[in-house]
């Protein structure tokens, strides 16, 4: 079945590159879970996936040289962290543009005489 990206979960995989869908890095069941653990948010659930790969990266790969072929999973697992770390710094960065104005606003009013919650009578109205 093709990722749709217009879903919570499509739009983790697009963050985290697992987009090839006959091997996904995660199945579906995880990436819910990771989208549940962060209240749906899209980028936070992306960087905790990325998380849970680097440290199954850095318990799998370690460092392994042969003849021909050097593997460093601390290096893939940081450079993954360094990713989430991003994708959390715009998460943060969306919440404070997202959430406006957390006050109220006084205004002038003609209608107006007196203010709210107020006893008439101390305004003599």
């Amino acid at each position: 079945m093709a990722i749709d990206y217009d879903t919570p979960e499509g739009q983790v995989r697009l963050l985290i590159a697992d987009t090839d869908e006959a091997n996904e890095v995660l199945d579906d069941f995880q990436i819910n879970g990771f989208l549940s653990l962060n209240d749906g948010n899209v980028r936070r659930a992306a960087a905790d996936a990325l998380d849970a790969i680097a440290d199954s990266e850095t318990l799998v790969s370690k460092v392994i040289r042969t003849q021909d072929l050097n593997t460093d999973g601390s290096k893939v697992a940081d450079s993954l962290r360094k990713h989430a770390d991003r994708l959390r710094q715009q998460a943060d960065s969306d919440d404070d543009t997202e959430g406006g104005w957390d006050g109220f606003d006084v205004i002038d009013s003609p209608t107006c005489l007196r203010p709210e919650h107020t006893n008439p009578e101390v305004w003599g109205l």
